[in-house]
């Protein structure tokens, strides 16, 4: 066991995203004493693409926590700043850069990251997509310590989170961030005994969760309803699925998948009421009830049915790729 563990850690924090900024305001309402956040620079952002802070600078900033926002860990540049902190443990949750060697030997218990899968499955960047799009029934919260490998580091402690039917994107972050947060105020009250006991993972085991590109939010008509809608529940607040009408990108929000005849045309309107459309895929159907038009807002189908030219018509193909 770790000697002279002291009863209150003197805490640095890393992360970015709103997922991190949580921890970071949970870590502050326990008490705990944060010497320093580390956040990614400022990004642009939105139509203007003016730069904005992330999630935790704006939380640190609340918080009144002195913050830093390298552009790299690498050099002796980083680590003598976090040496200047003394921290004993450094958390991290959904920084986004790589920790080299002489960040994680720098404080004095090692770096503790909370990542949103079971490790070693979903190891990287975008653990709570993949596990929805893959249709895992189950995920949780890992607290794991971390070593120089992409979430290889010996495992901590382990919270299971069931994923639901209807569980898009932000519905499951929401509670993989509320179980992260008691994980990681657990694991900080009994450090001593987990650091001692932590768990190897089976590197034999490993899944890897790449950042989400077009290919997984473009939507292949051929491809089984129950697949697509959970593209649609993916991509939901950050890479919405989307497929083409014509030459117009048609951005889906949300659907579900139904049972139907096998042998319609894929991509074809099947139906078009008041419920949604209702679309034919490789293997069942898919029901959109929210959508987004080019420079439009989110729609209901519905509320498309009667405008002047219509958008949408029963036999019309919706594409993967745009047609003139």
């Amino acid at each position: 066991m770790p000697p002279g563990v002291p009863p209150h850690l003197r805490l640095c924090f890393a992360g970015t995203p709103p997922f991190a900024a949580a921890h970071l305001a949970a870590l502050s309402r326990a008490g705990h004493e944060i010497a320093a956040v580390f956040t990614q620079p400022d990004r642009p952002a939105g139509r203007g693409r003016k730069l904005r802070p992330s999630a935790v600078a704006a939380s640190a900033g609340e918080l009144g926590l002195p913050l830093h926002k390298p552009v790299s860990l690498s050099g002796e540049g980083p680590a003598a700043l976090l040496a200047s902190f003394r921290p004993d443990v450094l958390i991290v949750a959904a920084y986004g850069l790589i920790l080299p060697e002489a960040i994680l030997e720098t404080p004095r218990f090692g770096c503790i990251n909370v990542h949103a899968s079971l490790l070693p499955r979903w190891r990287g960047a975008a653990p709570i997509e993949r596990a929805l799009l893959a249709g895992d029934q189950r995920t949780g919260i890992s607290i794991m310590q971390m070593d120089e490998g992409l979430d290889t580091g010996p495992v901590l402690l382990q919270r299971e989170v069931a994923i639901h039917a209807g569980d898009d994107r932000d519905a499951l972050e929401a509670k993989l961030t509320e179980t992260g947060c008691m994980a990681l105020l657990h694991s900080l009250g009994c450090l001593p005994e987990l650091l001692a006991d932590s768990t190897p993972q089976d590197n034999g085991q490993a899944t890897y969760a790449g950042k989400l590109g077009k290919d997984d939010t473009l939507i292949d008509w051929t491809r089984d309803a129950r697949f697509i809608s959970r593209q649609v529940r993916t991509g939901i607040g950050r890479m919405p699925a989307f497929c083409f009408a014509g030459e117009r990108r048609i951005r889906i929000l949300q659907a579900t998948a139904r049972d139907w005849d096998p042998s319609g045309t894929p991509g074809k309107i099947v139906d078009f009421d008041k419920n949604g459309l209702l679309v034919a895929c490789g293997e069942g159907a898919l029901c959109i009830t929210l959508l987004q038009l080019p420079g439009g807002k989110p729609v209901s189908p519905a509320a498309l049915r009667h405008s002047v030219p219509a958008p949408f018509a029963r036999d019309m193909v919706l594409q993967d790729q745009a047609t003139g």
